[in-house]
């Protein structure tokens, strides 16, 4: 049967997990959630996936919640609250609410399995997202090959060297995108029929048949099969039991030679992703209005710099800065400052990450650091210089990326 893309639209339903610990990312996730970690000055991690469903014309999303839940839930309400009811929109925040058991969620198929009753006879197809990956993708185009398959269930994948591969879920497939098999972190990963070398990879990203998905959950749960996670256990299921699995080579919307795609799980990712955005050509382009992606807009006024005499000159080089932010006499390179950030007369702030509120005092130096929100840096302090008494007071990579938390009061 033939479906118009207002079928698709209609007949489709996003849920978007997003209840992730993020415990390589602490102390940024000290207070929040992965998908809730600031990106970019402006937006949320979360943020990317959403302005892929607002640009794919996905309009009925449900973001399931769990950990330190509190800063994505108020973000969502207040930088996503467009969709009209009256036109059967929506997005909301659903917690665990204990529905099946006494357990929060314990895994990504749990998470669904816990609120199956969201999805309504009227919803043919569920399309199941991560909160916590950076990229660009028109989630109509993978529906629509879905359908054309006839398939049960689509699993998005993005070739990877062979080589680094044994990170992901890697998926066996034949000439067709059959799925054949899929195995996490595999220490010999299957390589791809159609690229050498490569192999093809599970981006978390997936489209169900309705009906599908809630008869394969309950019949797990039925007959007491694990049935927690879509990759350690309901795709393997689906396989034995001969449902037609494909996979959906991505298409990236970035338009980029390479496709990008990006999970910033760990401190040191995360800095390499954010300083990807300041240099010369980065590989994810925000500023490309085809694919334009949405945040809160804060009402704050536009940024300043502020000169006064001799040394005291306000520049910025080769940086992110957002509204309400103002350097007055300091020097900022290589740096993203978010909204709302004071940077004083003398202060040198250079390869770092500043986030909203903070206020670095006078003749302070801050080298290749992450400063969480609400940090007032005392006049003359200096961070990224001496690793050694860094640590003895702040996390610092294995790179040697100084991290500040939220909140954090200097003595």
């Amino acid at each position: 049967m033939a479906f118009t893309g207002s079928d698709l639209i209609r007949s489709s339903l996003t849920m978007i997990l997003a209840g992730g610990v993020g415990q390589r990312l602490y102390p940024l996730t000290m207070e929040r959630t992965k998908p809730s970690v600031p990106f970019g000055g402006k937006y949320r991690i979360i943020d990317f996936a959403l302005s892929n469903c607002l640009n794919s014309g996905l309009r009925k999303i449900y973001v399931l919640t769990q950990y330190k839940s509190d800063s994505l839930s108020r973000h969502i309400f207040e930088a996503w609250n467009i969709f009209n009811s009256e036109l059967d929109e929506f997005i909301y925040s659903v917690p665990p609410q204990q529905k099946k058991s006494n357990d929060w969620y314990l895994g990504t198929s749990d998470a669904i399995f816990q609120n199956l009753n969201l999805i309504e006879d009227r919803h043919k197809w569920v399309i199941m997202l991560s909160g916590d990956h950076i990229y660009k993708m028109d989630y109509l185009k993978m529906l629509q090959y879905h359908i054309n398959k006839g398939a049960d269930m689509s699993i998005s994948s993005i070739y990877v060297p062979k080589e680094t591969a044994d990170r992901f879920g890697v998926l066996e497939i034949d000439e067709n995108y059959v799925v054949k098999s899929f195995v996490e972190k595999p220490k010999d990963p299957p390589e791809a029929p159609d690229k050498a070398g490569y192999s093809f990879v599970n981006m978390g990203i997936y489209i169900f048949n309705a009906s599908v998905l809630k008869d394969v959950l309950n019949e797990m749960h039925s007959k007491n099969i694990e049935h927690t996670d879509f990759g350690k256990h309901v795709i393997p299921y689906m396989l034995k039991k001969n449902f037609d699995i494909y996979s959906f080579r991505f298409v990236d919307e970035n338009r980029k030679e390479k496709p990008y795609w990006v999970d910033v799980g760990t401190l040191d990712s995360y800095y390499a992703a954010s300083m990807d955005l300041i240099s010369v050509i980065p590989h994810f382009n925000l500023y490309d209005t085809h694919w334009p992606i949405r945040t809160k807009q804060v009402q704050l006024p536009p940024v300043k710099t502020l000169s006064h005499e001799g040394e005291r000159v306000g520049r910025i080089f080769n940086s992110l800065v957002t509204d309400g932010t103002i350097v007055s006499g300091g020097l900022v390179e290589r740096s993203i400052l978010g909204p709302n950030v004071h940077v004083n007369s003398y202060s040198y702030v250079t390869d770092s990450i500043i986030m909203d509120n903070c206020n670095i005092g006078r003749r302070a130096r801050i080298r290749r650091a992450i400063i969480d929100k609400n940090v007032i840096v005392p006049e003359g302090t200096e961070i990224g210089f001496d690793s050694e008494a860094d640590k003895q007071k702040f996390t610092v990579t294995e790179t040697g990326i100084v991290v500040i938390p939220k909140n954090y009061k200097f003595e």
